[in-house]
């Protein structure tokens, strides 16, 4: 019981009608989400190899995250080849068929199951086309084309031999593309470039840089130099030895 309701007398609530509605664009959001990890998942395996076997995965109406098992980290030519293929297979619009069937004849198809995970008798596999076959209990889309597109945003290190790739799709990735557009426009601003051509600006800007700080560098080693001799000339013998005492402000003790 709720810490406010404790010790208060409830209205008695049997009898009412309650109404249950989904939130269906959340839910629409969810199934994208959900059916581009399948696709992912075949991605991978086809990329990287059979090795890769799922260690986890996330799903909500705003990303995706799927951990699995691989020795390295992705280099960035694996990442594009596994977009493209999941984009490949959106666009090519593959039907999203969800059958019930005993555990050996979905084995005998070669679907995809969760390491480790104990099945019934009787199991629901989730194939898009014949891209992709795995064991599943929840939801999806009817076709692939549904999911929009697919980006990944991060891929990264979670364990020993485990890696882990989020990404967004649908609405997600025009979310993405609006946040990123803006970081853009004010770079551009702040070093006063159009964004087209924010490389080139940057690229001007970082080498004007590099010039300055090697000329502040010649001024400061001509500087040191000229304090040198001032210091030299200032030497005092004492007991036979050429002594010089100066306070150094703002210099490193190296």
């Amino acid at each position: 019981v709720p810490a406010p309701l404790r010790g208060k007398k409830r209205k008695d609530k049997r009898g009412e009608t309650a109404l249950c509605r989904i939130d269906t664009a959340r839910r629409q959001a969810v199934m994208r989400n959900h059916s581009a990890a399948h696709l992912l998942q075949a991605a991978l395996r086809r990329v990287l190899g059979a090795h890769v076997e799922q260690a986890g995965s996330y799903v909500d109406d705003e990303r995706l995250r799927f951990d699995f098992t691989h020795f390295a980290a992705l280099t960035k030519e694996q990442l594009e080849r596994v977009q493209a293929l999941v984009n490949d297979r959106i666009l090519a619009g593959l039907p999203v068929e969800v059958r019930h069937m005993p555990l050996s004849k979905a084995r005998a198809m070669g679907a995809t199951a969760l390491f480790g995970e104990k099945y019934g008798d009787v199991v629901r596999v989730v194939s898009m086309g014949d891209f992709s076959a795995e064991l599943c209990g929840g939801t999806h889309l009817d076709n692939t084309a549904k999911a929009g597109l697919f980006y990944i945003v991060s891929e990264s290190s979670i364990a020993a031999g485990v890696r882990r790739i989020e990404a967004v799709t649908g609405l997600g990735v025009l979310a993405l593309v609006r946040e990123r557009e803006t970081i853009i426009d004010k770079a551009a601003q702040a070093i006063k470039a159009s964004p087209s051509d924010l490389a080139n600006r940057a690229e001007q800007l970082f080498e004007e840089l590099k010039r300055t700080q090697r000329r502040l560098e010649a001024i400061e080693a001509r500087a040191a130099g000229a304090q040198a001799d001032a210091l030299l000339s200032a030497a005092e013998t004492v007991g036979g030895l050429r002594v010089i005492v100066k306070r150094l402000d703002g210099t490193a003790a190296s």
